[in-house]
């Protein structure tokens, strides 16, 4: 037997945020005066997808299942879609197909023991391994000293392990520690908002976003915008309470499982020659100092 996954309401909210975003003149219509909202109307969507008003209204209310690749891509020309919004609306029609009864919860597939080696041989980069609901499964050193406040953080203590959506938005030392805060928080909201779309069915995800929008009014905000993020790269800067201000470029992988992948290696890396990379420097001298100073004082 088949069970239907149910993840209508993420196929309109985000048809009908994208629509809301696009000005009749964007796609050569005239824009009028009789416009009570925003956006482009339903039908003139339809037209510029080839396909009848009716049908259109009805793939926006959600109902994604068995729609053809072709008309796929003729919404998505019709809304203008970038090209990780096209990936996520193929990624919503891919979850919406029936699953097997009998599927088994997804398990967090194990870390390759060469994958812990390789980054705990890092010394100049700080290097974390997350899944998809950003908990961060391993790190080396010196991520666990650039990141000393997340690993610090309440939100990593009570459940065991750090998170960096809880840290970002539950933490109020979050909001000094990363300077471009609301930049982090609206990049941290869409790669979970492009993870739900690709595991609807997630108990831990759902929890999660649960958790986030019950407890931070700027999460509730940024999720209801329905804005999606898939790569997770650029500059990232921080106030770290040792060494002070950071910047540091990131860059993340997908490392490969089947049948597909389930974490991301995240590498921080300071410009060589720079005063950032100083610092990265001293930060690497004083981690090494503190744990000689743990270890000596605990024999």
């Amino acid at each position: 037997m088949t069970t239907q996954p149910d993840n209508r309401a993420d196929i309109r909210d985000f048809l009908s945020s994208r629509r809301a975003k696009l000005r009749p003149e964007q796609v050569g219509l005239p824009a009028g005066s009789r416009r009570r909202v925003p956006g482009l109307r339903r039908e003139e969507v339809a037209i510029l997808a080839g396909v009848s008003p009716e049908w259109y209204t009805r793939l926006e209310k959600g109902n994604i299942r068995g729609v053809s690749e072709d008309v796929l891509k003729a919404v998505a020309e019709a809304l203008q879609l970038n090209e990780e919004e096209h990936t996520y609306l193929f990624e919503l029609a891919r979850a919406a197909q029936p699953l097997r009864r009998t599927t088994s919860r997804r398990k967090e597939a194990a870390l390759a023991a060469p994958v812990r080696w390789l980054i705990e041989s890092m010394s100049m980069s700080a290097a974390f391994v997350r899944n998809g609901r950003l908990d961060v499964i391993a790190s080396n050193q010196l991520a666990r000293s650039l990141h000393a406040p997340m690993f610090a953080s309440d939100t990593t203590t009570a459940h065991g392990h750090a998170n960096f959506a809880r840290f970002h938005f539950l933490e109020p030392a979050s909001r000094e520690f990363f300077v471009d805060w609301e930049a982090g928080a609206a990049a941290t909201a869409a790669l979970l908002r492009a993870e739900a779309g690709r595991n609807p069915n997630d108990p831990p995800l759902r929890a999660l976003i649960g958790e986030l929008s019950t407890l931070s009014p700027e999460f509730r905000t940024l999720w209801a915008s329905h804005d999606i993020r898939f790569r997770h790269e650029g500059i990232k800067r921080l106030r770290h309470p040792v060494v002070g201000d950071v910047e540091l470029a990131y860059q993340s992988l997908a490392l490969q499982t089947l049948p597909r992948p389930v974490h991301e290696l995240s590498v921080y890396t300071a410009e060589p020659g720079t005063t950032h990379e100083e610092r990265i420097k001293l930060l690497n001298s004083w981690t090494a100092t503190a744990l000689t100073e743990a270890t000596g004082s605990a024999t």
